[in-house]
């Protein structure tokens, strides 16, 4: 935070940078896995920064973790068991407990105090933290998936930090693989995959580590998160079949609020920028 109190995110590489003006630090601790802040800002809300990368606010949250969660929900016929490995903030366990036909879904961070700080900062996020069908646990979410009974899961959600410190792990093949190993017939994984913009070098070694590990049927979609860099990001699906058609008729008819996601946006989601297709033409 510079004397100005502006917080900065410089992207490097990419020569460009990100800033919030703040009106006080409300915590900051190092926690055994890394360095936690909460920040007040003026326009944004509370601001979670985790080893110097703005990671949730207050006022734009819901577009990352509505996109992180309901077009795959509504793309998978009928998702009964969900794990969201990272997530701490627990917003998109949220959203995922939002649709009534999954009976269980496990939140898996490596990291509580997180959580305990989005429980403090973000009580929003954590209003499903106590639903019957919610299970938390701080534990490596690598060595979940590798230990975990084959047909396990419907949909796996990869809600990660960057792919570096304790989620250097969750961006490789031999992951991929112990979660195909644990999905069930028409299982998918959805992660977020970092901005096209600027990480298409990485979307592209996610995608081709997605396939080899037998997660060959990928799907990347697209949507606006202007705290991120470039302020424009990515998640992407990767199935053990073919990608179940979109459940319109029951998005149309969807029993909970969204802020953001519906009919139109999933449609607009999936539709890939010409430069996308000519990398990652399909097969």
């Amino acid at each position: 935070m510079n004397p100005a109190q502006w917080f900065t995110e410089q992207v490097p590489g990419a020569e460009t940078a990100f800033s919030l003006k703040i009106k006080q630090k409300l915590h900051e601790e190092q926690s055994p896995f890394q360095h936690l802040e909460i920040y007040e800002t003026e326009t944004f809300g509370n601001l979670m920064v985790i080893d110097g990368c703005t990671m949730v606010s207050t006022r734009d949250n819901f577009f990352y973790h509505e996109m992180m969660s309901h077009p795959v929900l509504f793309t998978h016929p009928e998702p009964k068991k969900v794990w969201i490995i990272g997530g701490g903030d627990c917003g998109t366990l949220r959203e995922v407990l939002k649709h009534p036909s999954v009976e269980h879904a496990v939140q898996i961070d490596i990291d509580e105090r997180v959580t305990r700080l989005a429980e403090i900062y973000f009580p929003e996020l954590c209003a499903s933290n106590h639903d019957a069908r919610a299970d938390l646990k701080f534990i490596d979410g690598i060595k979940w998936v590798k230990d975990a009974a084959p047909n396990s899961v419907d949909i796996i959600i990869v809600d990660s930090t960057d792919p570096i410190g304790p989620a250097e792990g969750l961006f490789g093949e031999d992951f991929y693989r112990d979660c195909y190993h644990c999905l069930s017939e028409h299982g998918m994984l959805v992660q977020q995959s970092e901005s096209a913009l600027y990480h298409m070098q990485l979307i592209g070694e996610m995608r081709e580590a997605m396939s080899n590990s037998g997660l060959s049927h990928l799907q990347t979609l697209f949507f606006p998160q202007c705290l991120y860099p470039s302020g424009w990001w990515s998640a992407t699906i990767a199935g053990k079949t073919a990608l179940s058609a979109f459940r319109q008729q029951d998005c149309a008819n969807k029993i909970f609020d969204t802020t953001y996601y519906n009919v139109d946006i999933h449609k607009a989601a999936m539709a890939q920028p010409e430069f996308f297709k000519k990398a990652f033409p399909l097969k």
